[in-house]
């Protein structure tokens, strides 16, 4: 398994926290001990893959706290495990995004259960079963190779070569978006996503058209089609990064 961080937040760190940070570091996974306040938090997040958040006698975060895991975690791509008494957990359930919480565990926690939960998790990150997945869809190899090559670290990247190969790819997998070139030979990017929004199983999969031309006329062309987005190819590896950052954030 590869080198992972976690931290455990909590207003204190009571007898029983400190058994469960002994508890995942006996599984190799670095943990410590945050304090639950925004300034901690910050300065101890950098390499962290998961976090977890402990109650205790009725502490539960505050609300700027709550605000700033919630902002954080989606930029970050984190999820959250809830550790505390039932009513506890549930105030924190109402408040936190629903696909922020990867576990809740009910005090008295069942160490063994928490343990397998969490290299559960670790498990799937290094499979990279966490990261969103991007379909690039384009005629051009050298391109779906480049831009390939800039995403692979951050996301799953699957490619297709003509629209009626992803098509058929979709067929029998899913993806969270599809970057698809409005300008292809045979089947066209327009056609292809007509054929998407027309299917049931894909009508509801997040299209951004990537485009060679940036003129006005060409860009209004794009846009009028209604996909989740248009990118021009001549955009940069840090400039695209943002953008689908930016596109997942605000789709979560």
């Amino acid at each position: 398994m590869s080198e992972h961080k976690m931290i455990l937040i909590g207003e204190k760190e009571f007898f029983i926290a400190r058994i469960l940070i002994k508890k995942i570091r006996d599984l190799q996974i670095d943990c410590s001990f945050v304090p639950c306040t925004v300034n901690d938090i910050s300065e101890n997040l950098e390499g962290v893959s998961l976090v977890a958040l402990f109650m205790d006698d009725g502490e539960r975060p505050k609300d700027k706290v709550i605000i700033y895991l919630t902002d954080i975690m989606k930029e970050k791509n984190l999820q959250l495990i809830l550790v505390g008494e039932q009513y506890d957990i549930q105030c924190m359930v109402d408040r936190f995004p629903g696909d922020l919480i990867y576990k809740t565990f009910i005090r008295p926690v069942d160490n063994e259960k928490f343990a397998e939960s969490i290299m559960e998790y670790m498990n799937k990150a290094d499979a990279g079963e966490l990261r969103k997945s991007i379909l690039i869809v384009d005629d051009d190899p050298q391109y779906l190779l480049l831009v390939r090559d800039w995403l692979k670290d951050i996301y799953k990247v699957s490619m297709a070569n003509s629209g009626m190969q992803a098509i058929k790819w979709l067929g029998n997998n899913k993806v969270d978006l599809i970057l698809l070139d409005h300008e292809m030979p045979v089947t066209s990017g327009p056609q292809v996503l007509g054929m998407l929004r027309s299917d049931s199983d894909t009508r509801s999969i997040p299209v951004m058209f990537l485009t060679g031309k940036g003129d006005k006329e060409s860009v209004m062309a794009v846009v009028a089609l209604k996909p989740e987005g248009y990118i021009l190819k001549s955009v940069s590896k840090e400039d695209l990064i943002l953008k689908l950052q930016e596109f997942f954030i605000m789709h979560k």
